[in-house]
């Protein structure tokens, strides 16, 4: 923590002061982002660019858990549409439609889930007519 401005001392020279010897002491050299390009300032002014960064360097979510759900609900069905194999979309919709039936028997905060268990079948014939159009 620095010292405090005496009195009587020009501010810009104390100011000046305190950055010669924290130079002198080689406080700047070991700087994360030394020799980087500073981030892109284009965009408008964020009053939580700090907290947004964060989130993101720690993989945190803003979304309440029900919304979260749905997300990887549509993220499951997408996944079903790329899978290589009918097990590989067994296996995809069997952990969606768990972690579904939990958050319905025990509701998360939040927003309604409106949600309710993919039907495998269903998904498999979607996925089979698909992959025999590409096929085609």
């Amino acid at each position: 923590m620095t010292e405090r401005k005496p009195p009587g001392i020009n501010f810009e020279s104390w100011v000046d002061k305190q950055i010669r010897e924290a130079t002198e002491r080689g406080d700047f050299q070991n700087l994360a982002g030394l020799g980087k390009p500073l981030p892109d300032d284009s965009a408008p002014y964020d009053e939580l660019w700090w907290v947004k960064g964060k989130m993101n360097r720690e993989g945190l979510s803003a979304l309440p858990p029900t919304l979260a759900l749905r997300k990887e609900a549509e993220d499951a069905l997408e996944a079903v549409g790329k899978a290589a194999s009918e097990a590989q979309v067994r296996r995809i919709v069997a952990e969606i439609n768990e972690k579904i039936t939990a958050a319905i028997h025990r509701p998360p905060p939040g927003p309604p889930l409106n949600l309710k268990p993919f039907e495998v079948e269903e998904l498999l014939a979607d996925w089979r007519r698909a992959r025999d159009e590409r096929q085609a």
